[in-house]
């Protein structure tokens, strides 16, 4: 009968295989079982933690970071402990993790760096989930912060995905530190055209539009006298979610209004002058000798 005491490692030495591999199979299974309902208790211990941090009010971007950051050390705490039921030392675990962990490290010193800028992300807070940012030149809506990456969603419906260091090392442009937002547009008429009925006619556009706010009030200025044009600046507010329909509602009933009450929209110009030097080649060519000309 086999001795309780032993463990399979001290029958494989012992070269007693049958007694070895019964000894692994058992707790190969063990360790299976552990792991297969520990992976229920993490999940249950992570909906605890989430329960737990929604109660402090902390913002949604944080708590979907250290929820999914409990996730990983838990489930490598684990696997950890599979490995000890298996029969594996600890102390030669801890040795072989260490030095991986350093390969590790060199290896994926970029990975590295993402989880470091993640957790900038969480603690400085540039944005939060929901927010409209543009990052590196990628706009959309913010998704997720994840250990390594960032995911947006793209105003064509489109899944975005940035590495969190290029994240914090690019400038960050967020829309929507506000409930409202600006809408700002430039349009040139001709110099010939009357400034203050373009003004009117802008105006009454915008007073007819309830989606522009009331406050700040909305105005309309003369930015620039340009070089074929006078640029006027038309500013107004509206809330963050009608601001894209707005500004091109805008743009189109401007333009109508414009071409009914006869204002122009001046493009750039240029005098060309046409030289024409016929007689001078034609003459240089007959004292050299010119071949006939082509039909």
């Amino acid at each position: 009968m086999p001795d309780r005491s032993l463990s399979w490692i001290d029958y494989a030495r012992a070269g007693e295989w049958s007694e070895a591999l019964i000894g692994l199979g058992i707790r190969f299974a063990l360790a299976l079982m552990l792991f297969l309902v520990g992976r229920y208790i993490v999940a249950w211990l992570v909906k605890l933690i989430d329960r737990a941090l929604a109660r402090t009010e902390l913002d949604a971007t944080a708590l979907q970071f250290l929820c999914k950051v409990s996730t990983v050390v838990l489930t490598i705490v684990l696997v950890l402990a599979a490995l000890q039921v298996v029969g594996v030392p600890m102390t030669s675990m801890i040795a072989v993790l260490g030095a991986a962990g350093l390969a590790i490290g060199l290896a994926l010193k970029d990975s590295l760096s993402n989880i470091a800028s993640g957790v900038m992300l969480v603690a400085l807070k540039p944005f939060r989930v929901g927010d409209v940012v543009n990052i590196n030149g990628e706009g959309g809506t913010v998704e997720s912060i994840s250990i390594f990456q960032t995911r947006l969603r793209g105003a064509d419906n489109q899944t975005i995905v940035l590495p969190n260091s290029l994240v914090t090392s690019d400038s960050i442009i967020n829309s929507t530190p506000d409930v409202r937002r600006r809408v700002e547009l430039v349009i040139g008429i001709g110099y010939d055209d009357d400034i203050d009925q373009a003004r009117a006619i802008i105006m009454d556009i915008i007073n007819a539009d309830n989606r522009v706010l009331a406050e700040p009030a909305a105005d309309v200025v003369v930015y620039e006298l340009a070089e074929n044009s006078v640029n006027l600046g038309v500013r107004c507010h509206t809330a963050n979610g009608d601001w894209f329909a707005v500004k091109v509602h805008l743009n189109e009933s401007i333009k109508k209004a414009f071409d009914a009450a006869g204002i122009s929209f001046p493009y750039p110009q240029r005098d060309v002058h046409v030289y024409r030097h016929g007689a001078d080649t034609a003459t240089a060519m007959g004292d050299g000798g010119a071949e006939s000309p082509r039909s």
